[in-house]
Order: structure tokens, then sequence, then C-alpha cells
């Protein structure tokens, strides 16, 4: 019997299928790269715990992690900016270890040609130049995508999608922005899907208590719900749901200002080198570091 026991744990064993995740490499050396919202740029213009930082978080509790770094993100970077921060020599070591890597970026070149009027809830914007921003962002993506491959080749990689940014502006004043937002994100797929890496839609979390996610009228980041938001749906992706961050797992808010940051990143600390052995110092968060509940 105890034989028979064993065949029939043995075949649902080999029939049941492993979880996606079980296909990332391990030890996990996850790099999160692109614009403020990679950063974790808060709705009063700080840089806090973001999306990427708590990935990094639920990451560890489950599985192994080596290191988590967000410091090739930036607010305000466009696609330029990005291509360009891949391409730097400085950053290769870094890109050379990644397993994991995720991008934001492309909101930033279509929002620079919306007018947003907070107080009287409008936008406004000139199709042409959206236009070009977004075959900007097609373009761009495609060869960032493709150094990426180049210059992190143990790396999966995740373009994340963007929300709508003003839930605060009047109804009518949201269709046409609306539209070139769901344009990005269609072009993000298009590009992730091409490129053969994954694309993750984080509208559908905000669909519901947009304005709850997206606190100031008048700026376009989330608070840390709207990151968990924007965490799990990376989760669903990559895990099917496998892992989420709870509520209860957020980290207590610990705002940081531009300054405090830069001066943070250009920084190292003493004991850096021998700690991250190999790995360029000033450009990693230890795991340990993360648990600030």
């Amino acid at each position: 019997m105890k034989k028979i026991a064993f065949l029939i744990i043995a075949v649902f064993l080999l029939l049941t299928p492993l979880p996606v995740f079980a296909e990332q490499k391990y030890p996990i050396v996850y790099v999160a790269i692109g614009d403020s919202l990679a950063a974790g740029q808060t709705p009063n213009k700080e840089i806090d715990a973001g999306y990427s930082d708590l990935i990094a978080q639920e990451l560890s509790r489950n599985l192994p992690v080596a290191a988590f770094t967000k410091n090739l993100s930036f607010p305000g970077y466009t696609t330029n900016d990005v291509v360009r921060t891949v391409k730097r020599e400085e950053t290769q070591e870094i890109l050379g270890q990644a397993n994991l890597i995720t991008i934001s970026a492309g909101a930033n070149d279509l929002l620079r040609m919306v007018r947003h009027d907070s107080r009287s809830g409008t936008l406004s914007f000139q199709q042409i130049q959206a236009d070009f921003a977004l075959n900007r962002v097609r373009i761009n993506m495609a060869e960032m995508i493709s150094e990426l491959k180049s210059r992190a080749p143990k790396a999966e990689i995740y373009v994340m999608g963007y929300y709508f940014p003003y839930p605060h502006v009047l109804e009518a004043q949201k269709n046409g922005t609306a539209r070139q937002l769901n344009r990005l994100n269609e072009i993000l797929k298009n590009v992730a899907e091409i490129a053969d890496v994954q694309f993750v839609d984080v509208s559908k979390g905000f669909e519901q208590n947009a304005k709850d996610y997206i606190p100031n009228p008048a700026d376009v980041h989330p608070n840390m719900e709207g990151y968990r938001i924007m965490a799990n749906s990376f989760f669903d992706v990559m895990t099917r749901g496998n892992l989420q961050v709870s509520q209860s797992e957020l980290p207590q808010p610990a705002p940081k200002s531009f300054e405090e940051l830069s001066k943070e990143m250009n920084t190292p600390k003493e004991d850096e080198t021998a700690s991250k052995g190999p790995l360029t110092p000033n450009l990693y968060v230890m795991i340990d570091e993360l648990h600030r509940t």
C-alpha cells in the first residue's frame, strides 16, 4: 500500500504544473529602471517606497533575493533618458548581474504634451505633438529592450503599463487624454510582445477608487496604496497571483526629498564594498533594508 501511495503522489507531482515564478533564476537580483513611478515618487513630490520596493519586499519574503536597486530610475525620465541610462558604462556591471528587470518609461514623453489645469479641472493637448511623442516611445522602447537583452542576458524583463493619471478632472475632459494613454499602453504592450518580454497592465486596478489612489488633484503620482495595486498587477503576471502584497504588509511612510535621495545615492556606506562583493556599491539597497513595517 505504501508503494502504491508513493507512486500516486509521484505521478501527481509530475503532472502538477510548477508556478510561473519557478522559471525565475535565483537568487534574484532585481533592477527597477525608468521614471518617477519606478523611483517611488509620492503625490507630494518626495520619494518613498513605490511599486518596485513593494515587489522587492514581497519577493524577499517568499523567494531568495540577493539585492534590489531602483537607482536607475529618476523622476522626469523620458524614454530617451532611460535609453541613455541603459547604455551608460557605469551601469553595465549591475545590468550584467540582473536577472529581473522592470521598466516604467513612456508616460513623460506623452504627459509633457498635456496641459493640465487642476484648478479648473481641464486637460488639453495637440494631437500632432501626441502622435510624435507616442511614435518616439515606440522607437525608444524597442531600442531599450534590445539593449537590455544584450547587456542583461540573464534577466526576465517586465514592461509596466500606466494608469489614467487625472481622475480629478471634469468627466467631459477625460476622454481625449484617456485615448492617448490607451494608445501608450497599446504601444508598450505591442513592443513587449514583439521583443518576447512581459507586459504588465496596471490600468484595470485603478478603474475603481482612482481618486483615492491618486489623492492630489495637482499631481499624477499614486500614494502607497496605488503602488500596491501596481505591484500586485506585476505579481498577477509573474506569479499568476500566487504572490500579492497585502495592505498589512505596506511599510511605514518614510518620504525623502529629491536632495536627500541624491546625496544618499552618491555617498556609499563604509561597509558596502565588503557586504555587496563585486557589485557596484552605491547602486544597491539590500533586502534587509526594505522591511520597515
